[in-house]
């Protein structure tokens, strides 16, 4: 299947201060994660027959066009949305889904088949993409080549982000297509660079919590040892993310506010 990337500047976080969106096949094609409005990327909907648009996940750095490009469009288009979050999805992009998605979903495009792949965790709505017959899949936030992934904030759960890796690993692509950054032509390798990563977070957070920390600034403090300018407040949501999974897991107790040994 012939795929098409365009890095399009976004209010995002993100290395870089892009999104990448993709456009799957052709005529008809697939657009994802259309996080805003390029003129370069109105070309590519134009000349590629854009008849349905995806989202990995709502977080407004994926969705941010779907809304102009359903309605620029000249033709029916259809906004697939995660199964059971509907809402969440007319609430971040302005419009109601159009039809609904839920692991395993096929849709058929030119030159091939889209698989829908239930990857929860960095959001509870996100999804993978993956090219039927041992094609790439378009990660969205499960993967970046460098660097972590930030796992916390609304709906986040750290547990279903591990398990997201490990399935990623199980269906061992050739490529992975994140949601920010180049290609990762390794995916095996990163898969698990990022799943011990936050094993190793997770061993430093518990560390914190046994040395006295109980609040999530301190245990913060105590856990990172890297420059945090400008993205504190996610390390703080990833520790909490740990710590709810701590807590399901019996390693200690977590209240909402505090950490405390079990």
């Amino acid at each position: 299947m012939d795929i098409v990337s365009r890095a399009v500047p976004t209010k995002t976080r993100a290395p870089g201060g892009r999104t990448n969106t993709y456009v799957l096949g052709q005529s008809p094609a697939l657009l994802v994660d259309p996080a805003g409005v390029t003129e370069e990327l109105d070309k590519l909907v134009r000349s590629r027959g854009v008849e349905h648009i995806a989202v990995t996940h709502t977080h407004p750095d994926h969705v941010g066009a779907v809304s102009r490009y359903a309605n620029a469009i000249d033709r029916d288009v259809t906004c697939w949305a995660a199964a059971g979050h509907e809402t969440r999805f007319e609430r971040t992009t302005g419009r109601s889904p159009d039809a609904t998605m839920t692991d395993g979903d096929q849709v058929s495009l030119g030159g091939g088949t889209i698989q829908v792949l239930e990857l929860p965790g960095h959001a509870p709505d996100h999804v993978g993409l993956a090219v039927a017959g041992d094609g790439p899949i378009c990660c969205g936030d499960c993967a970046v080549r460098d660097g972590s992934v930030a796992v916390g904030g609304d709906g986040a759960d750290m547990r279903e982000y591990l398990q997201s890796l490990d399935r990623l690993r199980r269906l061992d692509p050739p490529t992975l297509l994140p949601g920010h950054g180049p290609p990762i032509e390794d995916p095996t390798s990163v898969l698990t660079r990022l799943k011990t990563h936050r094993k190793q977070r997770e061993r430093l957070i518990e560390d914190a919590v046994e040395r006295g920390a109980t609040r999530p600034d301190e245990i913060v403090d105590r856990a990172y040892d890297t420059d945090l300018s400008g993205v504190r407040d996610l390390a703080v949501e990833t520790v909490v993310a740990h710590l709810e999974k701590l807590d399901v897991d019996g390693e200690l107790t977590w209240n909402g506010d505090r950490a405390t040994l079990t």
